[in-house]
C-alpha cells in the first residue's frame, strides 16, 4: 500500500492532537496498523498512541531509498557491461545498420517514437485502409501532435476507402490545423513510414508484427520516389468524391477493379488491394458488368480487354 486511507488519515490527525486514541476506533482504518502510524498504550492496552510523522515517514522511505540506491548500481553494472560492445558498434560499417528487424507491436512502437522524436522536417506515411484499434489511433495521434507542435511536416496517404470511414476522418480533424496534407488513392500496397528522409519503415508480415528499419540511404531515396510516383497520382481528401461517373459510364473505382479483374486477381484480393470489403468490391464489379452488358465472369474479363476502358488509367489490355 502506497496510499493511507482518507478514514485513517483523520484518525492519524486525531491521534496526533489528543495523544492517542482508542483501539477500538481503529477498526475501520486497518492502513493505521499497515502504515505502523499507532502503536500500544503502554499505560493502557485499549488505547494507541500516535507515531511522530517524521519517523513513520523514514520508516517508509528507507526502503525506497535502499532499491533506488540498488537499481542505480546496477545500471552502472549494465553500463559498463555494455560499454566494449558500444565501442565495436562505433566502428561497424554504416551497411551493418542499414536494415534492422523489428518483431513485436510493442519493438515496433518504441523504434516509430524515437524515429519520430529525432524527425525535424518533413514526415511521409501510406496508410492502407485497414481497421485499426483504438490504442492504435491514440498512439498515431498523439505522436503526430507532438511532431506538428515541432513545426514538423506530414504527408499521408490513404485509399479512397478513408473518405467513408469515421474514424479515418476523426483523426484528420485532429490535426487539421497543422502542417499537413491528406490525400487518397484508389490502390495501396503497402504501409510505409518515412522520416526526413534517413529512416523507413515497413512491415514484413500481414499481421504488422514484424517491420523493417531501413537506415541505407539508397533504399531511402527510393522508397521516397515510390512515395512522391503515388502521391502526385492522388487526390486531396479536400477535394470531392473520386468516385465519380466518367464519360463511359464506369466509375474510377470500377475502372481500376477492372484492370485487377483482367489481371486475374479474386474478388478478396481485389477488395484488400483497394481497402474495401467484399460485400463493396462485389456490387461494384455487378454494376461494371451491367454497364458493359457481361452475363457471366469470363465473359466479363473478356468484355472489359475489348472495350478499351482501361486506356482510363494508361493501363493497356
Amino acid at each position: 500500500m502506497t496510499m493511507l486511507c482518507e478514514e485513517g488519515g483523520l484518525l492519524y490527525a486525531n491521534a496526533l492532537r489528543t495523544g492517542r486514541i482508542p483501539r477500538s476506533d481503529v477498526e475501520v482504518a486497518p492502513c493505521l496498523m499497515e502504515f505502523d502510524l499507532l502503536h500500544p498504550d503502554p499505560d493502557d492496552p485499549s488505547w494507541l498512541r500516535p507515531v511522530p510523522p517524521a519517523i513513520a515517514l523514514a520508516q517508509r522511505l528507507n526502503p525506497i531509498e535502499h532499491e533506488i540506491s540498488e537499481r542505480r548500481q546496477l545500471s552502472i553494472e549494465l553500463a559498463d557491461a555494455f560499454k566494449p560492445f558500444m565501442a565495436l558498434s562505433a566502428q561497424a560499417t554504416t551497411a551493418t545498420h542499414s536494415i534492422t528487424v523489428l518483431e513485436g507491436r510493442d519493438r515496433i512502437n518504441a523504434a516509430l517514437n524515437l524515429a519520430a522524436d529525432q524527425c525535424h522536417t518533413e514526415m511521409l506515411t501510406v496508410q492502407p485502409s485497414t481497421r485499426r484499434t483504438e490504442r492504435s489511433l491514440l498512439q498515431g495521434l498523439e505522436r503526430d501532435k507532438t511532431l506538428i507542435e515541432r513545426g514538423v511536416r506530414i504527408r499521408t496517404l490513404y485509399q479512397h476507402t478513408a473518405r467513408y470511414s469515421p474514424e479515418k476522418l476523426a483523426y484528420v480533424d485532429q490535426l487539421s490545423k497543422g502542417k499537413v496534407e491528406y490525400r487518397t488513392i484508389d490502390e495501396l500496397v503497402e504501409r510505409l513510414i518515412i522520416c526526413d528522409e534517413t529512416v523507413a519503415f515497413i512491415p514484413t508480415r500481414d499481421d504488422l508484427e514484424v517491420a523493417l528499419e531501413l537506415r541505407h540511404p539508397g533504399l531511402v531515396r527510393y522508397l521516397i520516389k515510390v512515395f512522391e510516383f503515388m502521391w502526385g497520382r492522388s487526390v486531396p481528401l479536400s477535394a470531392g468524391a473520386p468516385y465519380e461517373t466518367a464519360a463511359d459510364g464506369i466509375t474510377d473505382i470500377q475502372h481500376s477493379i477492372a484492370k485487377l479483374l483482367v489481371e486475374g486477381h479474386v474478388d478478396e484480393a481485389i477488395a484488400r488491394r483497394l481497402g474495401m470489403n467484399v460485400r463493396t468490391c462485389r456490387a461494384h464489379i455487378a454494376k461494371l458488368a451491367a454497364a458493359l452488358g457481361s452475363g457471366s465472369r469470363a465473359q466479363l474479363g473478356f468484355l472489359i480487354a475489348e472495350s478499351g476502358i482501361l486506356k482510363h488509367d494508361g493501363t493497356e489490355p
